[in-house]
């Protein structure tokens, strides 16, 4: 598996890479057979009044699937432990719904939000989605595994793309084209 630790707008200590490559490392174990690859970028936070500024994510790009996690602390290393820890329970979550039930599937590339910006905003990442057609549950696993708001993908009932989102009261919403 390979792995890459990075840090955004800081360089990255030789101690925080060996941790993070440690921690990640052995929750990746939890499906070594399907991790693929795994990216793990450290930064902090611009803003002084934010008090947990030390912030840690992970995209692990699985056989199928990708599962994120993100996580803040005062501290990096706090960080990377609350991060490799969220990233466990979602690998356990995802290890139980799809491989257990030998879920087969082709590569599925999701959008993520842009990072926040303090000026003008701007687009700053652009992603091509090639997606399997998958049911509107297998869409919300997807989702969540994510841990975004919303999720793009095709159905396997009709032709064109549908929208998944998390509505305010916890429900989704599907938006589909005709």
């Amino acid at each position: 598996m390979q792995m890459i630790v990075k840090g955004r707008r800081m360089d990255v200590t030789p101690a925080i890479r060996e941790y993070a490559e440690e921690k990640i490392g052995r929750v990746t174990k939890i499906m070594e057979s399907q991790v693929m690859s795994a990216e793990v970028e450290v930064y902090t936070e611009r803003n002084r009044s934010i008090e947990k500024g030390q912030v840690a994510e992970v995209t692990v790009y699985t056989k199928g699937h990708v599962i994120r996690a993100k996580e803040a602390s005062s501290d990096m290393y706090a960080a990377i432990d609350l991060v490799s820890e969220k990233l466990e329970s979602q690998m356990r979550k995802f290890k139980t719904k799809i491989v257990d039930r030998h879920t087969k599937g082709a590569p599925i590339y999701a959008v993520a939000p842009a990072p926040e910006e303090e000026e003008e905003p701007a687009v700053v990442k652009t992603k091509r989605l090639a997606s399997k057609p998958m049911s509107t549950d297998e869409a919300i696993l997807q989702m969540e595994l994510l841990g975004h708001d919303f999720f793009v993908f095709r159905s396997e009932d009709a032709e064109g793309t549908n929208v998944l989102y998390r509505r305010n009261d916890g429900d989704y919403g599907l938006i589909t084209s005709a």
